[in-house]
């Protein structure tokens, strides 16, 4: 098999081999080659220790600051190229990090240490492919399956089991039965993990294309960091709206909207306030009044658990709190929640009403959608005529309230309020004239009124 590296990376092999050295591409640039996909980085492993390679390649553009672990950073043409003397590991203490690790001379047990077979292959022109567990093969069977014992691969690195679920979605790929089973049976190990890393995976879990699939047979593995999952498993809404339990709707909801990372969060939280605010009626009929606001405050603490950035976890918390709000479709109303939301986070309200929808009775999905179809073409009308409605987007200030005479600071911001809700309802145009005359009817002459310093 051939396979088309950079130049760069036929480069840096070559000068080691010339030195007397293995050297290899290896691990997920090779997997994605293979499968088609351009690689996003490529790594390269080598028989010469640290030492030996900066020796062999020269201190410019080098970074030393992996020798520990045998790894030294190279950069070529604005580009970072990790290259790791072959090793193995040693204990893993905390199941994530090996107390120290051993360099060895031959590829073989650099590969064994890996944690799948489909990462656990190299190359290099002179030698080809180096595939000692199968890792074609598990290409080409879109199977996801661990060198070796499951069980000692993710007692070592408790982070793989998350790493599974991640290739898995994102690949397409199924997991093999006994990494599946060890999967489950060392989910635990998760708890040793930092809230860093489980966010950055649990992102690319939900916004890979077989995340549907993840999330309803490995429910339980995310119970370990995120257990508001336990409680929608199961718990049907008997509702005219939904045919589904709340955690299979929720899903359903996650894979129905576009793989964003903003959108696939607050999807995947937006009714976690569900099985809080569930009543049956006398009729039997399952109702969740109030769960948009238990659930945006439950993403925005989930979100602060895993240590997310304040930015997204406003957007999520922002979108799901109006997600269930179904207001006319008429201008005003739409220009309120744009006022609200804001024009940038608007759309993705639309997105999550939309993926809301199409994980509901099938029957209720047309009109539904024809709904938000009128909000859409209203928003978008709206961004012709100049976007949302602020108070910084209107054509009267503060200076234009002193000049009429409001010199106190309240009532400045009182009336700019006050005129600004007028024109997201059309009562009044944004234009300067107009709002002027607005503000003598509401205020009347200001200038002969004594008090707050007016």
């Amino acid at each position: 098999m051939k396979i088309d590296m950079p130049t760069q990376v036929k480069e840096i092999i070559a000068v080691l081999q010339q030195n007397g050295y293995r050297a290899y591409a290896v691990g997920g640039c090779i997997r994605d080659t293979i499968m088609g996909i351009p690689p996003s980085d490529w790594d390269i492993c080598t028989s010469s220790l640290p030492q030996e390679t900066l020796d062999a390649l020269g201190a410019q553009n080098i970074v030393e600051n992996g020798m520990k672990h045998g790894t030294v950073t190279v950069r070529r043409n604005g580009q970072n190229y990790e290259i790791t003397t072959f090793r193995t590991d040693g204990v893993y203490l905390d199941n994530r990090h090996p107390q120290n690790v051993q360099f060895v001379r031959t590829l073989e047990q650099d590969l064994a240490r890996r944690d799948f077979t489909v990462n656990a292959m190299a190359y290099n022109d002179t030698d080809g492919l180096c595939d000692c567990f199968g890792g074609t093969e598990d290409i080409q069977r879109k199977l996801i399956r661990c060198v070796g014992n499951p069980d000692q691969r993710f007692q070592e690195d408790g982070l793989r089991i998350l790493r599974a679920l991640r290739f898995s979605s994102q690949l397409g790929f199924e997991i093999e039965s006994s990494t599946a089973d060890s999967i489950r049976k060392n989910a635990h190990l998760l708890q040793n993990i930092s809230a860093e890393r489980i966010l950055s995976e649990l992102i690319k879990i939900l916004t890979g294309k077989n995340v549907e699939y993840i999330l309803l047979h490995y429910s339980g593995v995310l119970e370990v960091f995120l257990p508001e999952i336990r409680p929608m498993v199961g718990l049907e809404q008997n509702n005219p709206h939904h045919i589904y339990d709340v955690w299979t709707h929720t899903v359903k909801t996650v894979a129905a909207i576009p793989p964003e990372r903003t959108l696939r969060l607050a999807a995947l939280f937006h009714d976690f306030g569900k099985p809080d605010r569930h009543t049956v009626d006398s009729n039997g009929i399952g109702h969740f009044k109030g769960h948009p606001e238990v659930s945006a405050v439950m993403a925005e603490k989930i979100l602060i658990r895993l240590k997310s950035d304040n930015q997204t976890k406003s957007d999520v918390a922002a979108i799901i709190r109006m997600h269930d709000a179904r207001p006319p479709a008429e201008p005003k109303y739409v220009r309120r929640q744009m006022a609200k939301l804001g024009e940038r986070r608007y759309p993705m309200l639309l997105e999550l009403k939309k993926a809301d929808s199409l994980a509901q009775n099938p029957r209720t999905i047309p009109q539904k959608l024809e709904y938000i179809s009128r909000l859409n073409k209203i928003y978008q009308n709206e961004m012709k005529q100049g976007g949302a409605v602020t108070i910084k987007s209107l054509a009267v200030n503060g200076n234009d309230m002193i000049n009429l005479g409001i010199k106190d600071g309240r009532m400045i911001g009182e009336c700019l309020n006050t005129l600004c809700q007028l024109v997201i309802d059309g009562e009044v145009d944004n234009e300067k004239g107009a709002l002027m005359i607005k503000i003598k009817e509401l205020y009347g002459s200001t200038k002969t009124r004594n008090s707050n310093g007016i």
